[in-house]
């Protein structure tokens, strides 16, 4: 008898229920609660229950305020494990170089990563003296400028699970949390921040948001500000900020952002 090519040879039900989560999540243009993903998969929410919160558990799907599911970066970082999210690195290091040119200063991208933020991509000041983070450093969120941002443009219950997971890695916050969350509200209203490296003594750190196809903060664009005494015409602050914005608009748009620019 003819063997039905269409036809599976083996099954996994189970499997086919969490690829079935994960590319519906990635074709959705909006987050999905439990009933809409269950009827997109021609499922009831009991049968994809366990599915979606062992996802969520597992870092693949984040859960929203709204209890709605969207798809996290973690198969990106799969997919690149030597180099975490190629795709997002790809698009940002033209402009990045460019950046990095126009303002005479190193730069880095940055995006969080379980409790933490990953810088994945960085490019060197011209000339023969650079000052930089190195990609694939990890660090803490409540202490950086890329990751107050990271949390600027978060919803209250995602900023709240992205400390809590801080905590469980690096311990109670160094940071009272009111004064943390005067710099997240500040740097929320401003569409950016400005402040001294936690760090380094003599570095001003001046961070954008990058946003994606989902209005949702994908990374940081910081830019570690230094004097350059052998470089005196180099960018003030102030347009070194502006420089700043207006490449964080252009990279937003470049990877979906539909806004008016990267601060909506």
């Amino acid at each position: 008898m003819p063997t039905d090519k269409s036809t599976p040879k083996y099954t996994a039900p189970a499997l086919d229920k969490g690829l079935d989560v994960l590319e519906i999540l990635a074709d959705a243009e909006q987050p999905m609660g439990l009933s809409s993903l269950a009827k997109a998969m021609g499922r009831t929410v009991s049968e994809i229950f366990r599915m979606a919160v062992t996802l969520e558990q597992r870092g693949y799907l984040i859960l929203d305020g709204d209890d709605r599911y969207r798809l996290s970066l973690k198969m990106l970082e799969l997919s690149h494990r030597q180099q975490p999210l190629r795709s997002l690195v790809a698009t940002a290091m033209p402009i990045m170089r460019e950046l990095a040119g126009r303002v005479y200063q190193s730069c880095h991208l940055s995006t969080y990563h379980d409790g933490q933020l990953l810088v994945v991509a960085q490019v060197d000041a011209p000339g023969p003296f650079t000052m930089g983070a190195k990609v694939g450093a990890l660090g803490k969120l409540s202490d950086t400028a890329s990751g107050k941002v990271l949390l600027a443009f978060r919803d209250d219950a995602e900023r709240t699970r992205m400390l809590a997971a801080q905590v469980r890695i690096h311990g109670e916050l160094e940071i009272d949390a009111a004064h943390l969350l005067q710099q997240i509200e500040e740097a929320r209203r401003n569409g950016m921040i400005t402040s001294p490296s936690s760090r380094v003594r003599g570095s001003i750190d001046i961070s954008h948001p990058i946003f994606g196809n989902g209005r949702e903060v994908m990374a940081a664009l910081t830019v570690p500000y230094y004097e350059r005494l052998d470089r005196p015409q180099s960018p003030s602050i102030p347009d070194t900020q502006e420089i700043g914005r207006e490449i964080a608009v252009r990279l937003s748009k470049l990877l979906g952002y539909g806004g008016d620019s990267a601060t909506a």
